[in-house]
C-alpha cells in the first residue's frame, strides 16, 4: 500500500481510504484485508483484468489526438516492418488518415532492411523496422518496442523450459534467411555463444516456419511478435525461454536527421500506444511469463 501510494504521490492512508471508496462503490472487496502482505481477492484479480484493458484503450485514444500536429504535413510517406501487417499497420494507416485528410498518405510494407535503405535514401519519410547491427549514415531512431527472442518448438515435444539446446538435437534447427535482418541477429547471437544447432532449413516467411514447427519438422528462435503473427498455429507450437543467454531486437520509428523531429515525436508516440493494444497485451496474454520482456519503449 505504501508503494502504490507513493507511485501516485498520495499518503498511505489517503490511498488505503481511494481503496475502500473504490470497493464501496463496486460492493466487493478488491483485497484481501485479513492478509499481510494485502494480496487481491478473487473479485479483484477480475476487475483488473477490466481496468488494464480499459486504460490501453485511453492510452491509445490519448496517443491517436496527439496526431492532430500532422494537420500541416501535404505528403507521409511511411515504411513499415512486414512483422505488423495484420494489426499495427491498419491501425495506424487509419490513425494517420483521419488527422492527415489533405495529405496524400503512402503506407508500405517491407523488411526491416529495405526500410532502413529507403529512408537513408529519402525513398520514403520514415520507417518502423528493427534496428540494424548498423546504423545507416544520416538516420535518427526512436525506439519504441523490446521483443524479445524466443524458443519455438511442436507443441507437446519438451515437458518444460529446456537448460539447454542438447534437448532439441533430434530435431532440425530452422532458420530466418540471412538476408533478412531478423535471421543476421539471430546468427550473430549463437555465433557470439558459440553455438551452432544443426539445420540446413532457411525460410524467409515467418508462417511457413511455424508452420513446419507446428508440424514437428523443427524447432526455430523467434519472438512474441513472429509468434502473434502466426496465429493459427498457436495450438500447435510451445513457446519458452531460451536456454542459453537471452537478447532482444528492438523495434524503433526511423527518419532522416533533417526530417521533422517534432512531428517524428508524435507519431511515434501514437504508435506506442497502437502497440501497448495490438503487441504487449495480446503477447503477453499468449505467452504470460514474457512478462516485462516484452514492452513499450518509453519516450
Amino acid at each position: 500500500m505504501q508503494t502504490a501510494a507513493r507511485n501516485i504521490g498520495l499518503s498511505a492512508p489517503a490511498a488505503s481510504q481511494q481503496l475502500r471508496n473504490l470497493e464501496t462503490a463496486l460492493g466487493q472487496d478488491l483485497v484481501d484485508h485479513g492478509r499481510r502482505p494485502l494480496e487481491l481477492s478473487r473479485s479483484g484479480r477480475a476487475y483488473l483484468e477490466h481496468v488494464r484493458a480499459a486504460l490501453l484503450h485511453l492510452r491509445q485514444g490519448a496517443a491517436e489526438l496527439a496526431l492532430i500536429d500532422l494537420r500541416s504535413i501535404r505528403s507521409l510517406r511511411f515504411g513499415i516492418i512486414d512483422d505488423f501487417d495484420g494489426e499495427v499497420t491498419p491501425r495506424l494507416a487509419v490513425a494517420l488518415a483521419n488527422v492527415l485528410t489533405p495529405a496524400e498518405l503512402t503506407l508500405m510494407t517491407t523488411p526491416s532492411l529495405r526500410i532502413l535503405e529507403d529512408v537513408a535514401a529519402r525513398h520514403v519519410d520514415l520507417g518502423i523496422a528493427a534496428r540494424p547491427l548498423e546504423m545507416p549514415e544520416g538516420v535518427n531512431e526512436t525506439p519504441v518496442l523490446r521483443d524479445p527472442f524466443v524458443l519455438a518448438v511442436p507443441r507437446g515435444y519438451l515437458a518444460g523450459a529446456p537448460t539447454s539446446i542438447e534437448v532439441l538435437r533430434s530435431l532440425p534447427f530452422l532458420r530466418y534467411e540471412r538476408n533478412q535482418l531478423l535471421g543476421r541477429q539471430i546468427a550473430a547471437h549463437l555465433a557470439r555463444l558459440r553455438l551452432a544447432p544443426e539445420g540446413r532449413i532457411e525460410m524467409d516467411s515467418n508462417q511457413a516456419i511455424f508452420s513446419l514447427i507446428a508440424s514437428g519438422a523443427g524447432w526455430a528462435i523467434s519472438t512474441p511478435v513472429g509468434f502473434l503473427r502466426a496465429r493459427r498455429f498457436h495450438d500447435q507450437v510451445d513457446i519458452f525461454q531460451l536456454p542459453f543467454a537471452g537478447f532482444a531486437r528492438t523495434i524503433s520509428l526511423f527518419r532522416r536527421q533533417e526530417w521533422m523531429p517534432e512531428v517524428a515525436d508524435i507519431i511515434a508516440e501514437s504508435l506506442r500506444g497502437i502497440l501497448r493494444a495490438q503487441v504487449v497485451a495480446p503477447g503477453r496474454a499468449a505467452i504470460p511469463w514474457v512478462g516485462e520482456g516484452l514492452a513499450i519503449i518509453p519516450s
